[in-house]
């Protein structure tokens, strides 16, 4: 048929090494296993290293044998039991916000939220390296929108001072940049969004559980309180499970609940997974300064070795270092050097960044072996890329 000849992918410079879709055979440990070898994880989003933590799956089963697999039913029916209860006020706590609401995932929480509570005669000022499931929600409000230069608080500050004949206007960024590992000015944006009259949005998913003092995210990290805007963050990532929040002023969240179509139709997240993100909670606030002293550790060796080997890297002051690998073909190369030596990276490519602005991203968890970070760091040293 002709429409299955319309979905060609064009591989392009990917066709001998493809490093996208790996066939992991192991859980997140140290090493992982692709296709029957072992490799050396820098590539997942497991900061604090807790995604095969025992004590987190002990949690999990635990909740399994009191729940079952699933509550078979969207938060709104049978699923919001009460260890989803429980969770989404200690996230609440955990962040610093009155009410929080929990998504299957946090693309389904940007994608609904903007189509929830924006229209037609509302503006909305984006950050120009926003992510994509952001850029996705913001798409359908059918709303104006204007971009403002990557964490430039200048420009914004420009497009806010002519932008004044709206209903409401958002200013939506991310904490942590997670293609080079820049944080936001967030404290800026949010004394502009008050001089303003705007709403600030932030999606803090590369930030919660790794930025911050105790690893509460950019509200910490920035010393926001009393914070009058929407957060929203994953937690896939250093909180080791899935899901995505949105959290802020409790009549925001109660106003979802009932009106936001990717959380109310959507079943709710399995009691297991809700056990292991309050057993992480649990871990993060009783054992976070010796976890993240690791991951700092191991992202600063990491950068001083590559910069070492003369490869440009991009500024960021996330546990996130990225070679700049510029066009596409050789931010392939250098993921292929590193997936050969037995090192998972994440190359990110066009359209996930722009044209000719390749980097290939490493995040070493806080589980790593130091053996494991040694034999890092020859490889570094040994090879050519």
């Amino acid at each position: 048929m002709s429409f299955y000849n319309q979905l060609h992918i064009d591989k392009g410079a990917i066709e001998r090494f493809n490093p996208y879709y790996c066939n992991l055979e192991s859980s997140l440990t140290d090493p992982i296993i692709i296709n029957g070898q072992e490799f050396i994880n820098l590539a997942s989003n497991n900061y604090l290293g807790l995604a095969s933590d025992e004590r987190v799956k002990e949690a999990m089963i635990n909740a399994i044998k009191r729940y079952g697999a699933s509550m078979c039913g969207t938060p709104i029916a049978t699923g919001y039991v009460d260890i989803l209860k429980k969770v989404e006020e200690r996230l609440s706590k955990f962040i610093g916000l009155e009410d929080t609401a929990i998504f299957p995932s946090c693309y389904q929480a940007n994608l609904g939220l903007f189509s929830s509570i924006v229209n037609d005669k509302d503006l909305i000022i984006v950050d120009h390296y926003a992510h994509a499931s952001l850029i996705q929600g913001i798409r359908l409000t059918g709303c104006k929108v204007k971009p403002f230069l990557h964490n430039d608080t200048a420009h914004l500050e420009k497009v806010l001072q002519k932008s004044s004949d709206y209903q409401n206007i958002f200013v939506v960024t991310e904490s942590v940049f997670s293609t080079e590992g820049s944080l936001a000015p967030f404290e800026k944006i949010v004394n502009l969004c008050e001089n303003y009259h705007a709403i600030a949005v932030v999606d803090d998913s590369h930030g919660i559980g790794v930025i911050g003092k105790s690893g509460r995210g950019i509200l910490e990290e920035k010393g926001i309180v009393d914070f009058q805007g929407i957060y929203t963050a994953s937690l896939g990532k250093a909180l080791a499970n899935s899901g995505g929040i949105i959290s802020g002023k409790k009549e925001l969240i109660e106003f979802l609940r009932y009106s936001c179509s990717s959380l109310i139709y959507s079943t709710a997240l399995p009691p297991a997974v809700i056990g292991g993100i309050d057993k992480v909670l649990d871990i993060i606030e009783e054992d976070f300064e010796s976890i993240a002293a690791r991951m700092w550790r191991y992202k600063r060796l990491i950068s001083e070795c590559l910069q070492g080997c003369g490869l440009k890297l991009a500024e960021g002051t996330a546990p996130i270092t990225s070679i700049i690998g510029g066009s596409l073909e050789n931010t392939i190369a250098i993921a292929e050097i590193l997936f050969e030596n037995h090192i998972l990276p994440t190359p990110f490519v066009p359209p996930s960044v722009p044209p000719n602005q390749g980097k290939v991203r490493l995040i070493a968890g806080a589980d790593l072996k130091e053996t494991t970070m040694e034999k890092v760091l020859g490889i570094f040293k040994e090879v050519r890329f």
